[in-house]
């Protein structure tokens, strides 16, 4: 009887050590978020900051990884006070009193040759559509360092006018340093 518990007692310990997942902590003060769109006067570079994630994730058990990160919109800055009280405020554009937060929940996350990728939902002022981000992990000691670059196409989300002078396509680009 008693080896037998031993027995039980060792599977379900193996079982656990299979299943653990890393929970990473953010290095907030780091981290970026930025983007960059094409305007009426040329390029506009912009960050966001408030970044609060939840990242799960093992490089050898990716089934049960996940991600889930929001940003304040009030956080906008683009290096031009007005534009960043339009973009922040204005209805046409992220409306922050009425969506404070863009957020984005992994739905799986699969290896690629060079990196990985995730399939995730990604909700702007309200509006969620699916997204497929790629992205990269590189671990350093006890921490590591996720980066992307991506698109979005801010008319898919309601962000401007349809056709206006800013172009659709949006550059995303993240770097978020982490630490378990």
């Amino acid at each position: 009887m008693k080896t037998k518990t031993i027995a039980i007692a060792a599977i379900i310990f193996t079982g656990l050590a299979f299943t653990y997942i890393t929970n990473w902590t953010v290095d907030t003060a780091k981290s970026k978020v930025t983007f960059t769109a094409n305007g009426p006067l040329g390029k506009v570079d912009g960050s966001f900051g408030g970044l609060k994630t939840n990242i799960q994730f093992d490089e050898n058990n990716l089934a049960a990884s996940s991600i889930h990160a929001s940003i304040e919109v009030n956080t906008i800055e683009t290096g031009i006070g007005l534009r960043n009280k339009d973009l922040r405020d204005k209805p046409e554009w992220f409306d922050a009193a009425k969506y404070p937060q863009l957020t984005i929940q992994s739905k799986a996350i699969k290896k690629l040759d060079s990196g990985y990728k995730m399939d995730a939902d990604l909700t702007i002022k309200g509006v969620t559509k699916p997204v497929i981000i790629a992205f990269s992990f590189t671990p350093a000691g006890n921490g590591g360092l996720f980066m992307s670059q991506f698109t979005l196409n801010r008319e898919d989300f309601g962000l401007g006018k349809s056709g206006g002078s800013v172009a659709k396509e949006v550059s995303v680009k993240l770097e978020v340093p982490v630490n378990k």
